[in-house]
């Protein structure tokens, strides 16, 4: 049973820091696309960021560019989003996410997490 969890969400203030983790079952971690989404209130799921199968190539929504940072440890089977400079529009639950190419589509993603909850206040 393929299982992604995250972790490493909270209450932070703007202009703070969080690291998200997530942590896969998937046998063949490696080959796998890892993305990052999220869903604020009232708002349809979005993306975030993605990283390709190796870790060489890297994608991000303009709203993180430059703040946000995707990595990946294939030994681990974990995927991480380092996240800089948070804004009150960055709250959000957020959602790791497996598939099996360089999309920035939920629905191009095979596997996902619980999601972890990011509050950042004003």
């Amino acid at each position: 049973q393929v299982q992604l969890v995250e972790s490493g969400g909270g209450l932070v203030q703007a202009g703070g820091s969080l690291r998200l983790s997530c942590a896969a079952s998937l046998r063949t971690f490696s080959s796998y696309v890892m993305g990052w989404f999220r869903q604020g209130p009232g708002k349809e799921r979005e993306f975030v960021a993605l990283i390709s199968w190796n870790g060489g190539s890297t994608y991000y929504a303009d709203s993180v560019k430059g703040r946000f940072t995707i990595s990946r440890d294939n030994a681990k089977n974990t995927v991480f989003l380092e996240m800089n400079s948070l804004k009150p529009e960055d709250t959000a639950v957020y959602y790791c996410a497996a598939g099996g190419s360089l999309s920035h589509r939920p629905t191009d993603y095979n596997y996902w997490g619980q999601g972890t909850k990011v509050t950042v206040s004003s």
